[in-house]
């Protein structure tokens, strides 16, 4: 007899009960960010951590949000401009590893030069979608004209 595996995130993969591997650039893209953000990817589920491949088109990304879920980014492919808490905005590329606190507010957005694909890992005290900040889930971020938006200074570099 078959069990039903529950998910946090509608539409997540459930690991474990012999599903161990996971083939994510294979894998059903899902909403990893409704309301607030362009990101979608494959989405996995286990016990305690949840794991994504995510993509953000370029000049996207999310708008300022936070979750109750600690949540840590690696970025793989393209550039984004980050902000965390009161830090200043940096640029982000390939082989930068990203952390956000749990309940601390942040933006990702993907430059206008390239989509932008990066792994998630976060813990399962929540599913993978968070808050916009002020509340009102009114869709992701978009560059009103990516060839003129003005990127900052600092870089994490990578």
């Amino acid at each position: 007899m078959s069990t039903v595996k529950h998910t946090k995130t509608p539409g997540a993969v459930k690991a474990g009960d012999g599903q161990y591997i996971f083939r994510l650039r294979e894998m059903p893209h899902i909403a990893a960010g409704t309301g607030y953000s362009s990101a979608e990817g494959p989405v996995v589920e286990g016990e305690r951590i949840q794991c994504g491949l995510i993509s953000k088109k370029r000049g996207t990304g999310a708008r300022p949000h936070s979750h109750p879920n600690e949540q840590w980014n690696f970025i793989v492919q393209g550039t984004l401009r980050v902000k965390v808490g009161d830090q200043p905005e940096q640029l982000c590329g390939p082989g930068t590893l990203l952390y956000f606190p749990a309940n601390i507010v942040h933006s990702t957005v993907a430059t206008a030069d390239e989509d932008v694909v990066f792994f998630t890992a976060k813990d399962m005290s929540h599913g993978i979608i968070g808050m916009a900040a002020d509340g009102t889930m009114a869709g992701p971020h978009v560059d009103s004209d990516l060839d003129a938006k003005k990127q900052p200074q600092a870089s994490c570099g990578g």
